[in-house]
């Protein structure tokens, strides 16, 4: 049986492609978490298939290595119907030197439908969408934004504290390279949370206080009472210099072990984007406490938020062709 989308009972969501969170309203946002609550039920069901994106054709370029990330987004397309491609950028004509203009133009002459790009370097992303004829969407860039991580953490705090705004929230590691970070701290933001920001000097730099976040190199201290746990990977490859002394140091000061959790809130859930490095940002145990953690239901949220924000690019891009038809 078809899985029919639901209308939107809002203002309604208006954007063409989904480069980050900052252009998002409120209400956008809701939007899309809404609509994925709904793609939750169908995967969770015998028979996943919608056919809300049949016909259309979706294309994932990741310039960067993500198994996780490409695997999600390929899933969601498949479930909706779509007729969706990898392609293999780490292998392609990019490495002959070809341009994002070059690649833009190629991709145009494919008539492709939505398009999925990862790419290493901030803005890439922003401007392969101005060249292309179809929806794009985000899949991180550099270290400027990952807004369907983003989104998919807001769904899973909200399903899980059964709200999103009024929580304290506390983002936890490396957060100078993080696009993840960046995005979270955007859309949490926006939605009326106080967030703390924890980490070594080196890894949180201060002018991330101007996103209205409060800054602690004390890990005890900032997890006083929080609601949520977000804990961040140590993005090794990007960094060029001496961040933390050393992964044992880091984690005795910034690892999440049960004695620091003792200080969030008894009810506190603990987040994790992955891939985690387990005894350094993270024990294991927490990791896998089904009473706390809720770092699988991060996954299974993540196929249900792609599939929401495809669905929804796709119902203005089919708007926006009838109106340029008419």
């Amino acid at each position: 049986m078809s899985h029919v989308s639901p209308p939107p009972t809002g203002p309604g969501f208006a954007a063409r492609h989904l480069l980050g969170i900052e252009h998002l309203k409120p209400h956008e946002i809701t939007e899309i978490l809404d609509l994925a609550d709904t793609y939750v039920d169908l995967n969770r069901r015998p028979e996943k298939h919608s056919d809300v994106l049949a016909g259309l054709t979706q294309i994932n370029m990741f310039f960067e290595n993500s198994t996780r990330t490409q695997a999600s987004f390929e899933l969601a397309g498949k479930r909706l119907g779509a007729d969706v491609m990898n392609m293999a950028m780490q292998a392609s004509s990019i490495k002959k030197g070809e341009t994002l203009i070059d690649t833009a133009m190629t991709l145009n002459a494919m008539h492709p439908d939505l398009l999925v790009v990862r790419h290493p370097h901030s803005g890439a992303v922003d401007l392969l969408a101005q060249k292309v004829n179809c929806a794009v969407l985000n899949a991180g860039d550099g270290r400027h934004e990952h807004p369907t991580q983003a989104l998919l953490d807001a769904l899973t705090i909200r399903r899980a504290k059964g709200r999103l705004h009024r929580l304290n929230i506390a983002i936890c590691g490396d957060i100078a390279h993080s696009r993840v970070a960046r995005s979270n701290l955007i859309l949490l933001g926006k939605m009326e949370n106080r967030i703390r920001l924890i980490g070594p000097p080196t890894l949180v730099p201060g002018h991330f206080a101007e996103f209205g976040a409060e800054i602690y190199d004390d890990m005890r201290e900032g997890l006083e009472g929080v609601d949520v746990v977000m804990m961040l990977r140590l993005q090794k490859e990007r960094m060029d210099g001496g961040f933390i002394p050393s992964e044992r140091e880091y984690y005795h000061r910034y690892g999440l072990d049960a004695e620091k959790l003792a200080l969030a809130k008894p009810d506190a859930i603990v987040m994790h984007p992955g891939p985690m490095n387990r005894g350094v940002e993270i024990d294991g145990t927490i990791a896998d406490d089904i009473n706390r953690s809720v770092i699988q239901e991060q996954v299974e949220m993540g196929v249900a938020v792609r599939m929401a924000a495809m669905d929804l690019l796709a119902r203005n891009l089919r708007a926006d062709r009838v109106a340029e038809a008419g």
